[in-house]
């Protein structure tokens, strides 16, 4: 069996981007060769059987030529006119064809309860040999187009791998800032509107009142990085922040676990793999309630930065959480193994 990946490919490391390399590594490793053709615009040389198409039309063209017996699109987001033509492109009858859909908001949006089964959506989506979702939203919207249980699996995303649980050297910048700064809040996401990072800057302000050395960690890219730099420096504490821009997974895996507290403040997200990632080496989150946050997040409402300050000084006044090692726990990689042979068997029919 030939698999191959279709979605965004790092950097940066989104957790879409995260779960689709979990997945091609986990397969390699058990003799599965898979490809990987990367639909964004982050765009690098052509290397280890991943493609950067230009176009549309390059990404047909792969599609066409490339060896493989299973194709696993990718999608975050919204289920927008290109996405759909683009999935529709993967249910042509040259393989088994699987969808995972990462976009756990999407189904309570105006657009996601007009989606019904007789719409375009609902159309391709059931062209699908297989589709995975990642929360019992998403599974209950593939009920309502239609998708039949057989040919669904509810799969979380998965970002751990063995060999990222080995030492790993952060960058002379990083290091410093962690060693001198205590509390460490972090953050891990896209330099987007919708993460409300700003409310996150202004908040730090307020924290070193209390907590005179504090610092705030930004990990990521995205559109806001020079207006971020430059509210940055315009702060009086603009020592406290440092923003990171993308590092290698590795070493995000490695500073959440040095932080005492995670901030995801959002106004629109989905099942946030960075959030699983921090409650599973032990360092607490706090996010804003999007109704499908995993157990042990603290939920404060929408850019409130009142019940934010709360929050962080209510979690800082406890006890240091307990940390764990990096766990190799790969069920969730398996069952997506597992979901591929199904289909190449023919048993979901």
């Amino acid at each position: 069996m030939r698999a191959l990946q279709l979605g965004p490919y790092p950097p940066p490391h989104g957790g879409v981007q995260s779960n689709l390399v979990a997945i091609r590594t986990f397969l390699r490793q058990h003799g599965v060769p898979s490809a990987v053709i990367n639909i964004t615009r982050h765009r690098k040389p052509d290397a280890d059987d991943v493609y950067y198409p230009k176009t549309a039309a390059g990404v047909i063209r792969l599609l066409s030529r490339l060896d493989y017996d299973v194709v696993h699109l990718h999608v975050g987001g919204m289920l927008t006119a290109r996405v759909l033509s683009l999935a529709l492109a993967c249910t042509l009858p040259r393989s088994r064809s699987v969808m995972t859909f990462h976009s756990g908001g999407y189904p309570s949006t105006a657009e996601g309860k007009a989606t019904g089964p007789n719409s375009y959506a609902g159309f391709v989506l059931r062209r699908f040999d297989g589709l995975i979702g990642v929360n019992p939203e998403i599974m209950g919207f593939f009920e309502r187009l239609g998708v039949s249980i057989k040919r669904s699996r509810m799969i979380l995303p998965h970002s751990f791998l063995p060999d990222e649980q080995a030492a790993t050297t952060f960058p002379p910048a990083v290091e410093a800032f962690l060693n001198t700064h205590s509390p460490i809040l972090i953050s891990v996401g896209l330099l987007e509107p919708e993460y409300d990072l700003p409310l996150q800057i202004e908040a730090l302000g307020r924290v070193l009142k209390k907590f005179p050395s504090a610092g705030l960690v930004l990990i990521g890219s995205g559109s806001l990085d020079h207006e971020l730099r430059g509210k940055i420096a315009a702060c009086p504490y603009a020592e406290h922040v440092l923003l990171c821009g993308d590092v290698p997974h590795a070493i995000t895996l490695q500073a959440i676990s040095r932080a005492q507290l995670m901030l995801r403040t959002t106004l629109y997200d989905g099942d946030a793999v960075s959030v699983r990632e921090a409650l599973r080496v032990g360092t607490p989150v706090i996010a804003s309630d999007n109704g499908m946050r995993p157990a042990g997040v603290h939920l404060i409402p929408k850019s409130n930065l009142h019940a934010l300050l709360e929050a962080i000084d209510d979690r800082l006044s406890q006890p240091a959480a307990s940390k764990v090692a990096y766990g190799s726990d790969v069920t969730n990689l398996q069952a997506v193994l597992d979901f591929y042979q199904e289909l190449m068997a023919g048993n979901l029919s």
